[in-house]
């Protein structure tokens, strides 16, 4: 099979194709699908992890995250297996390497950054791409990396496409463009940027998080977070490969401890239609734009 179009370093990454065959041991972690079923499943394999996304492709991680192998099912394009590797497994491998990565989208509104964290589902990608068809660029959509720099941290841009559910794509994306179905247990499908929903390629430095609400409201309401609650937050968003990995887990809290005393988080609630997105977003760049004062 080719090699997906764009990789990630400094993960090295090596591809053989190869069918899924019953694996001995029990996965000690999955991702299911809406209806239940399994997707992703977690194993260790000796020193190594392996994730297995069913009837997809194997992602075999070296036990130090520094190589990733790749073993695609036979017939799935070079589409899906890029998203998987850029927009899953190379967080979760990044994580390992001690990097923070949280569950989220993020977008650059002037020259800094806001991101938007929430559980699947939760709206994250929705609101990218409603920033990015409104002359905002987008950094990423589902996984944020947060390198510190000096006293403040920098969003890294991830990969330039955003994954939305049908009727997302129906009411924010333009006709024409260019989507590529996402095979398996999701019905999402994901465009690239363009000259219509802009990415942005550089490291901005991050001004807000925006924990999202569930919805359930018939305002636009952003509310401060207390470092107490945002620690809660970012322990539940964030991306790790090994829940037991007990040094990892350890840095990892360290990490969010020290982000968590920064005020620089709030609730972001508003009810799940579209013809309100715009004031969401007119909301959130006049609260973010607020913050520098």
């Amino acid at each position: 099979m080719a090699r997906p179009r764009r990789f990630v370093a400094p993960i090295r990454t090596l591809f053989e194709a190869r069918r899924q065959e019953p694996l001995a041991q029990p996965f000690f972690h999955e991702w299911t699908s809406p209806d239940g079923g399994q997707w992703a499943g977690f194993y260790r394999q000796e020193q190594d992890y392996l994730i297995r996304f069913v009837d997809l492709a194997d992602f075999r991680i070296s036990g130090d995250a520094q190589r990733v192998f790749v073993y695609p099912v036979s017939g799935i394009s070079d589409d899906v297996l890029e998203h998987l590797y850029l927009n899953l497994v190379v967080p979760l491998a990044l994580s390992h390497q001690n990097k923070l990565i949280l569950h989220a989208s993020a977008v650059e509104i002037d020259n800094f950054s806001v991101a938007f964290a929430a559980k699947s589902g939760g709206g994250k990608s929705t609101l990218a791409a409603s920033f990015s068809t409104n002359g905002y660029r987008f950094l990423t959509d589902d996984g944020v990396q947060l390198d510190q720099n000096g006293a403040g941290y920098h969003v890294r841009p991830n990969h330039p496409a955003i994954r939305l559910w049908e009727d997302s794509r129906n009411q924010l994306i333009a006709a024409g463009t260019r989507l590529i179905p996402l095979q398996g247990s999701s019905a999402k499908a994901r465009f690239l940027a363009d000259n219509k929903a802009v990415f942005c390629d550089e490291a901005r430095l991050l001004r807000h998080i925006y924990f999202l609400g569930d919805g359930t409201t018939e305002i636009v309401s952003i509310e401060p977070v207390s470092g107490r609650d945002a620690m809660v937050d970012l322990v539940s968003h964030s991306f790790l490969l090994d829940v037991a990995a007990k040094q990892i887990l350890t840095q990892n809290f360290k990490k969010i401890a020290q982000l968590a005393e920064k005020a620089i988080f709030y609730r972001l609630d508003y009810p799940r239609r579209y013809e309100i997105l715009p004031e969401v977003c007119e909301r959130v760049v006049s609260h973010a734009r607020a913050g520098s004062s």
